[in-house]
């Protein structure tokens, strides 16, 4: 890539993180208001109508599958929408959510021992240092945010495995989507996968009797804005750019920038909640940032030095 075009997948990622931690202040206003699963169906019913809306004005008809493909997007649907969020929902319900972003915070080591084991990714001294340095910095930016609540809130081994499931989901969403996202496109990728996840969703609310027009009467206005966040930005366009990101820069280093999540839900917290920012807080985002440019720098500089390598006539 051309180092303009990376530095605009990277600043996509940045602001994927942002809205992605913003999440978690828009499903707060949620959580009193409906049931989990509806209020994650909604979501991503949201998620469909603007995604569908936005082919729709654009004028770009919805590809034609192969089998294999409409398999690969059915494993998508089920494990970065359906699967994902019931193990989301379910485990917060078990552990606090102090507790279960510090678990989720594992995301990019997971995702570059996948991409290592499974796409032959070479994972260089840089990346790998990058990636220790994000997971220190989110551990300090929860520890030093929720300090108390973790000593005093040691969860369930159920809730703890159900939040190990959102990490396993989301691995398994991400390094199967690269394929995908290389040869229909990131958009048609994220849209015909949030379809189907959505479908997954819907049934299983209906199935379980979440889905109940009482719920929705109680919902208020500042809940539907926080759906409406959810579904539209939080999903839809994040879902697209972070699909774009990996079929760019790859699973490792697109993974990196996850390690943001924590820092931001800390930062809307605090601007938008009221919640006490500390030191470690913000120590912790230092770190984080250190990190991801360890990572994507590191990787930038080695593949430079290789393309000098080769076009140096000595090498020849």
């Amino acid at each position: 890539m051309k180092p303009a075009a990376d530095a605009i997948t990277c600043l996509k990622l940045c602001l994927v993180s942002m809205i992605w931690g913003g999440t978690f202040v828009a499903g707060r206003f949620l959580s009193d208001e409906m049931p989990p699963l509806l209020s994650a169906s909604l979501r991503f019913v949201m998620a469909s109508l603007a995604l569908l809306g936005f082919l729709l004005l654009s004028r770009i008809p919805l590809v034609r599958l192969s089998t294999r493909q409409f398999l690969q997007l059915l494993l998508l649907g089920f494990f970065g929408i359906f699967l994902y969020n019931l193990c989301f929902f379910y485990g917060l319900r078990e552990i606090g959510a102090s507790r279960a972003a510090l678990i989720v915070a594992l995301n990019p080591a997971v995702m570059a021992l996948v991409a290592r084991v499974f796409l032959r990714d070479t994972l260089s001294i840089g990346q790998l240092s990058g990636i220790a340095l994000c997971l220190a910095g989110a551990g300090m930016v929860i520890l030093g945010h929720a300090a108390p609540a973790l000593a005093g809130n040691a969860g369930s081994g159920w809730g703890d495995a159900l939040i190990l499931g959102c990490v396993a989901s989301w691995v398994i969403y991400s390094v199967c989507a690269r394929e995908l996202s290389a040869t229909i496109g990131p958009l048609q990728t994220v849209t015909l996968s949030i379809l189907l996840g959505t479908a997954m969703l819907c049934a299983a609310t209906l199935a379980l009797g979440q889905m109940q027009l009482a719920s929705l009467a109680r919902v208020s206005g500042p809940g539907w804005l926080s759906l409406l966040y959810l579904g539209v930005v939080g999903s839809a366009l994040a879902y697209i750019w972070y699909y774009d990101g990996i079929a760019r820069i790859g699973v490792t280093r697109a993974g990196s920038f996850i390690a943001l999540n924590p820092l931001t839900a800390v930062l809307s917290g605090a601007l938008l909640l009221g919640e006490t920012l500390t030191w470690r807080s913000c120590a912790g985002g230092g770190l984080i940032i250190a990190g991801i440019l360890l990572c994507n720098a590191g990787t930038r500089l080695r593949l430079a030095w290789r393309a000098r390598l080769q076009a140096s006539p000595g090498s020849r």
